[in-house]
């Protein structure tokens, strides 16, 4: 398959997908993903372009201010926050260029000031891609500390798979040149709306697909049972499917018990040895 039959594939998927949901405005008129604007003038890497063949979305190191049991929410922002609002969307693939639906994406990020808040939550949140697999998060622009340049870490995570932990990253930063971890395959495309900025994203997931494939769901030949041991439950219900499990919640899995980080409603793929970010072993 040559690159104009890639794009062109790329785009009419991401037409489609717009046609069931509002087109995310960073979007519209250009390439939704930033691969022009490389150190040194060379074109990066084309991650994460959807399209056969390609790689997902590299790994950079979580850093030292993550904190789990992040609340649910797609706004970041309140009345009284400082800083240039920033929106961000984008889109969750698949190794076959299919949208990822119900994918956990987990974001925090510095102030205005360039520090995390580590004893509460602010800019701190997660959220789940829709059926389209598009996630729009409400923000600020992040502002810079002593040896990093301007980012936003996230971690992402479809159902039952392994979780992949990344930063994104602002074009045109003076800082993308002398920042070690800085990558320009991490880069968004970021665009001015008056007095705000809109960036967009797409992530693409080492998550095997077929043409036909509608979810994420893993392969039953590597997915774990979904009906664990009946026992006693050590510290709580046993864990099960659609059920509404709040922050603290207590269940049993294969015998052992955990504790919920983050609320949620749990899907196939999502028992609690395979998804860190919502269960902690107790």
């Amino acid at each position: 398959m040559d690159e104009e039959t890639k794009l062109s594939r790329k785009t009419v998927l991401k037409a489609a997908l717009a046609a069931g949901v509002a087109a995310p405005v960073a979007l519209i008129g250009g390439p939704a993903l930033a691969r022009a604007n490389a150190v040194g003038g060379t074109a990066p890497e084309l991650t994460p372009a959807c399209h056969d063949g390609d790689e997902p979305t590299i790994e950079q190191t979580e850093g030292p201010y993550f904190k789990p049991n992040s609340p649910e929410r797609t706004n970041l922002v309140t009345p009284g926050t400082q800083g240039t609002r920033l929106t961000v969307s984008g889109y969750v693939f698949g190794r076959a260029c299919l949208p990822i639906n119900r994918a956990l994406l987990d974001f925090w990020q510095a102030d205005v000031n360039g520090a995390y808040d580590n004893t509460g939550y602010t800019f701190r949140g997660h959220q789940y891609t829709n059926a389209q697999g598009a996630f729009t998060l409400s923000t600020i622009v992040p502002g810079l500390y002593p040896g990093r340049t301007r980012h936003i870490h996230v971690k992402v995570q479809a159902p039952g798979r392994p979780i992949l932990t990344t930063q994104l990253y602002f074009p045109g930063e003076p800082r993308n040149n002398t920042d070690t971890i800085f990558d320009a395959r991490l880069l968004m495309t970021v665009r001015d709306n008056g007095s705000a900025k809109e960036a967009a994203f797409d992530f693409v997931l080492d998550v095997p697909q077929t043409p036909t494939s509608t979810q994420s769901t893993p392969p039953s030949s590597t997915a774990p049972s979904s009906t664990p041991p009946t026992s006693t439950p050590p510290g709580g219900t046993t864990w099960a499917v659609g059920t509404a499990y709040a922050a603290g919640a207590r269940v049993t899995y294969g015998g052992r018990g955990y504790v919920c980080l983050q609320a949620h409603t749990a899907q196939p793929g999502w028992e609690p040895p395979n998804v860190p970010a919502l269960w902690r072993a107790e």
